[in-house]
């Protein structure tokens, strides 16, 4: 466990900057209850074999008692980089997407199992969308009750949603909480 190098911060902050924009600095300057002090403490980003963890700096504090051979898990995974180096957010970090998210995407009920299978949302199964998206942005995906289902990247803008054909891809799937069964063993 050791904390991110200055290239390591830039690649995630810029992935987390695409789907939360200005929010970032919510999500960096987080106070934590977490530990015994009486002062709300931060929290932080950490590298453990290859995942990158947010984490309280209570917990980190304590994880180090803890050899790095057996420390499994720590905070919350929001990614991982993969053996080319490149940085993909995971399925755990959608808490901290969703609370912070800058562009959403709500689904209609028909379409919800669609999209929890790992398919991509089609304009048919869209139920409202938020303004000022444009191919390229992360995207938060929801239910029509506001309970986050996954994200992804938008692949029209919002304008261009109204004259789509209803088969039309808007949302390319990335990650969905239906991973949480299909991946079990890989999380």
């Amino acid at each position: 466990m050791r904390p991110l190098d200055e290239t390591e911060t830039t690649v995630v902050f810029e992935k987390l900057f695409k789907f939360v924009g200005n929010n970032l600095k919510k999500i960096v300057e987080n106070p934590s209850d977490e530990g015994p002090e009486s002062t709300p403490g931060s929290y932080c980003f950490r590298l453990q074999k290859n995942r990158v963890y947010y984490v309280s700096e209570a917990l980190v504090k304590r994880a180090t008692n803890i050899s790095r051979k057996n420390l499994v898990s720590f905070g919350t995974c929001i990614g991982k980089y993969t053996h080319a180096g490149s940085f993909h957010l995971t399925i755990m970090s959608l808490n901290i997407l969703a609370a912070n998210a800058k562009h959403k995407v709500w689904l209609k009920p028909t379409s919800e199992m669609s999209f929890l299978y790992g398919n991509h949302v089609l304009k048919g199964g869209l139920g409202r969308i938020t303004d000022s998206i444009v191919p390229g942005d992360g995207v938060v995906v929801f239910s029509m009750s506001d309970v986050p289902l996954g994200f992804g990247i938008a692949a029209k803008s919002t304008q261009d949603c109204r004259t789509l054909d209803p088969n039309g891809i808007v949302v390319l799937h990335q990650a969905d909480i239906g991973e949480y069964l299909r991946g079990e063993d890989d999380l």
